[in-house]
């Protein structure tokens, strides 16, 4: 693992659940492992069970030296842009860490203005324990986030599909319109508003 900073000895790992929804926040985790304690079965949180992932959840956060969920809403979403959310709701999860990284290691292609040095890593929630332990945090916070949705709004089957645009979510969007925490910058709920006459 080459792309580890040499001389770090706390390092974070961050990584963000909810890009591709059309409902909700987008959801990021920065964690802190310790090394002496380490956790076994780290990995993509999208490649293991939800009852892996619960487990492994309640771990992390009784193992981690420390960690941090930094979101950003939809109507943070809908005003600067998806992306420009994403680097926002990482930012907050490095910041409110604890304590502070010598270095952070983001999943991704990309990484957010930090006052540390940081590094992107590509496929990191599969190479990077610390973004794998993130990515089980965020995507458990977001995912039991849309559970609580649904039951608000039962018509949408939230619970189900996450708030991403399947089939199902977008015929419900069509037929009902939007609530009030879909993300109205994105095309399929903007075209839901104004077929409702709502933009």
């Amino acid at each position: 693992m080459d792309f580890i900073y040499p001389k770090a000895n706390l390092i974070a790992g961050v990584d963000e659940v909810g890009r591709g929804p059309l409902v909700g926040a987008v959801v990021t985790a920065a964690v802190i492992l310790d090394p002496k304690n380490p956790i076994s079965g780290l990995a993509d949180s999208k490649k293991l069970t939800e009852k892996k992932r619960e487990k492994l959840f309640i771990e992390i956060q009784e193992k981690a030296l420390c960690w941090f969920i930094g979101r950003a809403e939809p109507e943070e979403i809908d005003e600067i842009n998806i992306l420009h959310a994403t680097m926002l709701a990482m930012q907050r999860a490095v910041a409110g860490l604890s304590i502070t990284p010598d270095f952070v290691l983001i999943d991704g292609n990309r990484c957010p203005i930090l006052s540390m040095p940081s590094q992107a890593v590509v496929k990191g929630d599969s190479l990077v324990q610390e973004i794998s332990a993130a990515s089980i945090l965020a995507k458990v916070i977001r995912d039991r986030e849309m559970v609580e949705l649904d039951k608000a709004y039962p018509e949408y089957g939230f619970a189900k599909h996450k708030g991403y645009p399947t089939p199902y979510h977008l015929e419900k969007l069509a037929q009902f319109g939007a609530t009030e925490f879909h993300r109205k910058s994105f095309a399929p709920v903007r075209r839901a508003l104004e077929a409702k006459g709502r933009v």
